[in-house]
């Protein structure tokens, strides 16, 4: 359901909240003040601030009606229920009146508006308790309980039913409807998540698998050229098609469809070239120093091309066919969420003089690019034999970019 339509459905069920809670207060009040002068014999204050209240309550629901201010209105009934209740309170006994309990039914209603009003209102009533509590001392009471003695038990007995009657038939029902309709969306929810995920998971299994048949077609593609530098041409494309199909196969095999574990895709994208370049009885070391990091799909892909792409040259140019050698491939974590990827090998290296401005090598020109596409940086570590570089880079949040 869209935002403004879950609004406007939280906005309809606050005015008929509110508009129930008057009319029905308003009602009992101006009959509760009735029964108070005609039947309790009680002539003092307390039924003509019920019958007050109940008439001002209507008058305000009109004035809504006429005005459509819900805001206005329930802060008008708010301060009426605040003002009515603490007279009645202080003119029935005190901290010891039954109608003590109307406070808290204002605190509980003010909570089921907005957190923020029923903080200001606990707050407010929590320091008007305190100062009903001193009536209980002569010397700093000002006000007395003009209820007669013989009515006093069934004024208590009204007041108690009136509570229980606000609290249990209008705002037990409210917050049982709530919490209904709360379960039931939520329960809705994890239906469409669930149905979501399996699609995704589907799309990942369709990418993976057309990826994989183009994959194919390279590799048919390839037994039908006899140039030795155009085989390798496809080979490479081949490679690159696989590091990116293997990402979406993790995706869609793993609970987590939105990261994949780095280090099992390193490893066995690494053990994918080793064995596609170099054969089965390679001598080239694996070492991968990548700790329980999980990357999202913008990152993990561009990532997982650029190890490709440093993974290939090193086992192309790095090492003769039978000679031993290591590769390495460490990747952790910053502080400040920033990634630094170590890479490389322990062959023969090549050049300064040669970059990736002047090669004519679409490797290495992929690598210096897919790292501008992780916004990041890359940096030739000379101190060490063979070809090593220093990449640190941030998780990319948005879609691809294409590769330049």
């Amino acid at each position: 359901m869209p935002d403004s339509l879950i609004e406007q459905e939280r906005l309809r069920n606050k005015i008929k909240l509110v508009l129930k809670v008057n009319y029905v207060t308003s009602a009992i009040s101006i009959t509760f003040g009735l029964v108070c002068f005609f039947l309790l014999d009680i002539k003092e204050i307390i039924p003509y601030v019920l019958v007050l209240f109940g008439l001002l309550n209507f008058v305000n629901i009109l004035v809504f009606k006429q005005k459509k201010n819900l805001t206005l209105t329930y802060n008008i009934s708010s301060f009426l229920a605040l003002i009515s209740a603490l007279i009645i309170t202080l003119y029935s006994g005190g901290i010891n009146s039954p109608f003590i309990f109307m406070l808290a039914i204002i605190v509980f209603a003010a909570y089921l508006n907005t957190q923020r009003n029923g903080q200001v209102y606990l707050n407010f009533i929590f320091v008007l308790v305190l100062l009903i509590f001193t009536q209980s001392f002569p010397e700093l009471s000002f006000t007395e309980n003009v209820i007669p003695t013989e009515s006093r038990n069934i004024f208590s007995l009204i007041s108690i039913l009136f509570s229980l009657y606000l609290l249990g038939n209008i705002f037990g029902k409210v917050l049982l409807k709530t919490h209904n309709s709360l379960y039931t969306s939520k329960k809705e929810l994890t239906i469409q998540m669930y149905e979501k995920e399996m699609l995704l998971k589907e799309v990942h299994h369709r990418v993976k698998n057309n990826l994989q048949t183009v994959s194919s077609l390279l590799s048919l593609q390839s037994r039908s050229v006899s140039e030795r530098k155009m085989k390798d041409l496809l080979k490479s494309t081949q490679n690159r098609v696989i590091s990116m199909a293997m990402v979406h196969e993790m995706l869609y095999m793993r609970k987590d469809i939105s990261q994949i574990e780095y280090k099992s895709y390193v490893q066995e994208l690494s053990e994918y070239l080793i064995r596609s370049i170099k054969g089965l009885d390679s001598k080239v070391n694996l070492k991968i120093d990548i700790p329980d990091i999980k990357l999202g799909i913008d990152t993990a892909i561009p990532l997982g091309l650029l190890i490709n792409e440093a993974v290939t040259n090193a086992l192309k140019y790095g090492f003769t066919d039978d000679e031993e050698g290591e590769i390495y491939i460490a990747l952790k974590q910053e502080l400040d969420k920033q990634y630094i990827l170590n890479i490389g090998d322990n062959g023969i290296g090549f050049p300064d003089t040669i970059n990736y401005k002047n090669t004519k090598s679409l490797g290495l020109k992929l690598i210096y690019n897919l790292t501008r596409q992780l916004k990041g940086t890359i940096q030739k570590d000379n101190s060490k034999k063979g070809t090593n570089y220093i990449i640190k880079f941030q998780e990319v949040k948005q879609q691809l970019s294409p590769v330049a």
